[in-house]
């Protein structure tokens, strides 16, 4: 059998047992924003996965993972994409699971992996704070040594899931001495621990997943310190090569521009389908052939070692052009449904064919405002680029 037809029969094997995992009322019709939105979907999706064998698809075989080649990696999300399944849940998956395996001890990667692949639990991420998002090294969230726990105080803040989670990983200060980087330590808190309490934060479009997390003399053991104490900057730095890999999401920004464009061609749905307008039918060619090129710095950035230095340099030009892709489509879809999509407008009978759809597309449109922020805002992402330019000049 040629390579070729191997891989056609993998993506033949996924889409089928996808499909047949994934009932109708479980799919997703756009992607982008919560992700399900709740904590039931999410951990629902991620044990589903995991009777399948595919709860953590990029991990090493020998901490759960599949052990897949960049190229099935692809596949796999292209089919995920395709079916209309729930993104896997970052903060844990993607994001804290390889800090896990790779920096914690045997005690954590075994009282953590297994729970975080069955659909057991759920994280968060406590790394902003009020005045350090960009500068996340400022931050002053304290962690004091008292026997053998981490008296913990201070704020965190844009936690995403924080409101439902049983786990943050966190960044705080354990040497206020030392250089900022040098004073940084990873602790894993459990979200009912004493001294915890979440505030959620309304956003823009309306739903309650971003919070503010404080922090009040919240006894943390010792043991869930991940790796050695004032190294947490160096697992962060780790943790944010993924995220910002990730942050490209091609597969589902594709999904949203072809259901944007067989939006505006949908006749009954508009008189005169807005694809006929030269101008937004040029915007779509534009958002494609941008895609294109995305689609291949994504297959380059996949095809690299996990923390090779490669993979490293290309985290802050997917981050930055994929989240300005993702956001130009939503901006043009909502473009494309007019008064369909301000919120309530389905209400009246002018409308009413396309409201709904155009209230999804609005809800998209106002949610990925965040993109160019989370994960490293865009601008700083610049700075990465020029910097990496300049050395190599």
């Amino acid at each position: 059998m040629t390579d070729d037809a191997d891989l056609e029969a993998f993506r033949r094997d996924v889409r089928q047992a996808l499909e047949k995992a994934l009932p109708t009322e479980r799919r997703i019709s756009r992607f982008g924003g919560l992700l399900g939105g709740e904590r039931e979907p999410m951990l629902w999706w991620q044990s589903q996965l995991n009777e399948l064998g595919w709860g953590a698809p990029g991990w090493p075989v020998e901490h759960g993972g599949c052990g897949w080649s960049s190229t099935k990696l692809r596949v796999f999300h292209e089919e995920s994409t395709r079916v209309g399944a729930p993104a896997i849940h970052p903060q844990g998956v993607i994001m804290v699971g390889p800090v896990i395996y790779t920096f914690g001890t045997p005690e954590q990667r075994e009282r953590h992996l297994k729970p975080l692949l069955a659909g057991e639990t759920l994280w968060c991420q406590g790394y902003s704070e009020p005045g350090s998002g960009s500068d996340l090294a400022s931050l002053k969230t304290r962690a004091v040594r008292d026997g053998d726990h981490y008296v913990v105080n201070g704020q965190k803040t844009w936690c995403t899931f924080a409101n439902f989670a049983d786990w943050m990983f966190c960044l705080v200060r354990t040497d206020p001495e030392a250089k900022k980087q040098r004073g940084i330590s990873f602790l894993l808190i459990d979200m009912n621990t004493p001294g915890v309490e979440v505030r959620p934060i309304k956003s823009i479009e309306g739903e309650k997943h971003l919070n503010e997390v404080f922090f009040t003399n919240a006894r943390v053991p010792v043991e869930n310190l991940i790796g050695e104490e004032n190294q947490g900057w160096t697992y962060a730095k780790f943790l944010l090569v993924n995220e910002r890999a990730g942050a490209a999401n091609v597969a589902g920004t594709r999904f949203n521009l072809a259901r944007a464009k067989a939006h505006a061609s949908d006749r009954s749905a508009f008189a005169h389908p807005p694809i006929e307008d030269p101008e937004i039918a040029g915007a779509f060619e534009a958002l494609e052939r941008r895609l294109e090129a995305l689609d291949a710095l994504e297959e380059r950035a996949l095809a690299a070692p996990g923390q090779s230095k490669e993979a490293a340099t290309l985290g802050a030009p997917l981050k930055l052009l994929g989240t300005e892709l993702s956001q130009d489509v939503t901006e043009l879809s909502a473009r494309v449904c007019g008064p369909g999509a301000v919120a309530g407008a389905g209400e009246g009978e002018t409308i009413s064919a396309y409201g709904a759809f155009g209230e999804e597309e609005m809800t998209g449109f106002l949610f990925s405002r965040a993109e160019s922020i989370y994960g490293g805002t865009n601008e700083v992402q610049k700075n990465i680029i020029a910097q990496l330019m300049m050395k190599n000049a």
